[in-house]
């Protein structure tokens, strides 16, 4: 696990860094951009979900890579077909983050940020919302 929206992957013997659509956690503790409320846990969280080893389906979109060279993809754990992305959204781990034309599942993801809202669920009842730096991170 990279971070709350980003892991490694071995395609084929080969790793690749995979950009969870549609999503954006929280930036974690010791990463490249400040920390922000929430990060650490919804890296955790992720990680609880698809621990090293987990098999998933990678399911893509318009675009197969973003400017920083990752793979684009809908993450679905393979054992029971959680869909992870919807998952961290609805738990209250992520906000939806939409890059055109990548919408596929834009309404599935809008509805579950709006029903994590309204429960006030992880960065909605603990940071107020998404992309709140955490005091003193730079």
């Amino acid at each position: 696990m990279i971070d709350g929206d980003t892991m490694d992957v071995d395609l084929g013997g080969r790793r690749v860094a995979v950009r969870f659509i549609g999503i954006d956690t929280p930036e974690k503790t010791g990463g490249y951009l400040p920390a922000e409320c929430g990060g650490d846990a919804a890296t955790l969280r992720t990680s609880e979900l698809l621990p090293p080893g987990t098999e998933v389906h990678l399911q893509r979109d318009q675009e197969l890579y973003d400017r920083y060279d990752r793979l684009l993809a809908y993450i679905y754990r393979a054992s029971d077909g959680l869909f992870v992305n919807r998952y961290l959204v609805l738990d209250g781990y992520a906000g939806t983050m939409h890059f055109e034309p990548n919408t596929q599942h834009r309404a599935v993801l809008d509805t579950a940020e709006a029903e994590a809202r309204a429960a006030g669920r992880g960065i909605w009842a603990d940071c107020g919302g998404p992309n709140q730096r955490l005091e003193g991170a730079s």
